[in-house]
């Protein structure tokens, strides 16, 4: 089983949405957008640039977790990551990124 991607709107009308590895968890949280068809939009950068190691900007928190983000060729960010425990973590979940952000599945929850 593949990846997929939820798409939802907030209670402010704004949408998000969120890549999902195959096993449900949480590998990549959009920015907001104002609407439907940007988030779409944004759905389509991560299709796209997901595969490229160059566009994974590898970052350290204030408080020392590893994270990351996922930028278009414009240098915008598309996504970022949870906050890792460790710089493998991390790296573990570019490569989930990189494996599942190609995938066309798109689910709204009700």
């Amino acid at each position: 089983m593949a990846g997929s991607y939820e798409l939802k709107q907030n209670a402010a009308g704004q949408w998000c949405f969120t890549l999902k590895a195959s096993n449900g968890q949480v590998i990549l949280t959009s920015e907001n957008y104002e609407s439907r068809a940007g988030a779409e939009n944004g759905i389509a950068s991560v299709q796209k640039n997901s595969p490229l190691d160059e566009r994974y900007e590898r970052k350290v928190a204030k408080d020392g977790s590893p994270y990351f983000c996922l930028k278009a060729g414009n240098h915008q960010v598309i996504g970022m990551s949870q906050m890792y425990s460790s710089e493998a973590a991390r790296d573990n979940g570019i490569e989930s990124v990189k494996s599942n952000g190609s995938s066309t599945t798109i689910k709204t929850p009700e």
